[in-house]
């Protein structure tokens, strides 16, 4: 065991698992979420308006947005740092810090910022703002506990906790919807906190069990400014692979109707779904090149071939059966979005090839020319979505599709040439 002022932590090379199992752990657990989240929304659509549901869509993408900011690289810089062989409890400690802070003054001013724009909606609310502030902070501390896990050989995890906490969403969603037919935005919004927060304690009980972690959070400056040195570049790199389908759902509330945000978000969920497994792939690239640089190449192929496989399943399950589960939704939505779901589940091919890109400019710290990419391929991506959305949900996820196999292509020219780079480097 190693111990630093009374927290304990194990040598992470005595509960290291493969990057196989991790992988595979991680998304298995994130499918137990998806799958759990897909039948939440399934539940609100039909416990109240469409109007109430793309409300809440819109704060859930505002919750996530909080906390991509928030984490500020911390769960990235953990994997960096556990893997350079830093003590872990030193390196948790600072990170569960500073994202707890960061993520109660983001979730704030979001609450300040919408409750001066737009004072008539669920923003106005006080379990709203409860439930955004709880929401905000323990999402933002379990992507800390997710790269953790990763870092110390258990990410396979993920399971129990994302199950957990998928459940109890579900199943105060479904109480609400038998209780009441007309449900708010801010009780839908409730309760879908109410699951993140079991999957943070969970995760919590899960690391001290696991390797004796027992957190006592440090703000000092010594310890934090590294972390942030590390992780702040890491995580804008991880922005602008988050942005794009975050920020679409606030867009369309917003600019254009809060109809159209509800039509979007079930395909963009269900097809991320599907993107979750070359997402977590990458996490454990990038965790096992930093810690075995010598490996990049085949751990990057490797990924690689694991995402297309896991991955392609899912995206084949959604093109096949994309109106049926829509339609559990209720029928406009299967109608509005099917076609939908289809375009964005074919997106599964180049968003892996982004995401192995991306692993391999972690490891070898190519940040700047990742965020560059990133941001540009971000931009045009939302932007071609927006122009679409007049012509509905199918049309938006067509020029998504067209914009990101176009940015796939040239970073999967870039990503060959610099994989034959550290191959030649090794010889």
């Amino acid at each position: 065991m190693r111990a630093e002022r009374g927290t304990a932590v194990t040598d992470a090379s005595t509960v290291r698992h493969s990057a196989l199992r991790s992988s595979l752990g991680l998304i298995v657990g994130k499918a137990a979420q998806t799958g759990a989240g897909f039948a939440f929304w399934v539940v609100a659509a039909r416990a109240t308006s469409d109007r109430e549901v793309g409300l809440t869509t819109a704060a859930v993408a505002a919750v996530m947005i909080c906390t991509q900011l928030a984490v500020l690289g911390a769960g990235s810089a953990v994997i960096v740092a556990v893997g350079r062989g830093e003590p872990p409890a030193r390196v948790l400690d600072a990170a569960f810090a500073i994202v707890g802070v960061a993520g109660t003054v983001l979730a704030l001013g979001y609450l300040v910022l919408t409750s001066a724009v737009t004072p008539d909606t669920a923003s106005a609310s006080v379990l709203f703002w409860l439930t955004f502030l709880v929401a905000a902070v323990s999402g933002t501390l379990v992507i800390v506990l997710d790269q953790a896990l990763v870092a110390l050989g258990r990410g396979a995890s993920a399971t129990l906790r994302y199950a957990l906490g998928g459940g109890v969403s579900l199943g105060a969603a479904a109480l609400v919807a038998w209780q009441a037919h007309g449900a708010s935005a801010d009780v839908l919004m409730a309760c879908w906190t109410l699951g993140t927060t079991v999957a943070c304690v969970v995760g919590a009980v899960q690391l001290r069990r696991l390797v004796g972690y027992r957190p006592r959070p440090s703000l000092r400056p010594t310890r934090g400014r590294p972390l942030l040195a590390m992780g702040i570049p890491l995580q804008l790199l991880t922005l602008t692979e988050r942005a794009p389908g975050l920020v679409l759902p606030l867009l369309l509330a917003h600019t254009v109707s809060p109809e159209a945000a509800a039509y979007w978000y079930p395909a963009w969920m269900m097809a991320w779904a599907a993107y979750t497994a070359p997402t977590l792939m990458g996490i454990v690239q990038f965790s096992e090149g930093v810690r075995d640089p010598d490996r990049l190449v085949s751990t990057t192929w490797a990924s690689l071939r694991w995402s297309l496989a896991v991955g392609g399943l899912a995206a084949a399950v959604l093109v096949v059966l994309a109106h049926p589960l829509l339609s559990l939704l209720g029928e406009r939505y299967a109608d509005s979005s099917a076609d939908a779901l289809r375009w964005l589940a074919a997106g599964l091919v180049p968003y892996a090839v982004l995401q192995a890109y991306n692993a391999v400019c972690r490891a070898r710290g190519h940040y700047a020319e990742a965020i560059v990419v990133g941001v540009t391929l971000g931009v045009a991506l939302c932007a071609s979505s927006l122009s679409a959305a007049d012509r509905g949900a199918s049309a938006m996820a067509l020029a998504w599709l067209v914009v990101l196999s176009i940015g796939a292509a040239a970073v999967g020219l870039r990503l060959v040439a610099v994989l034959r780079r550290v191959t030649r480097d090794a010889r």
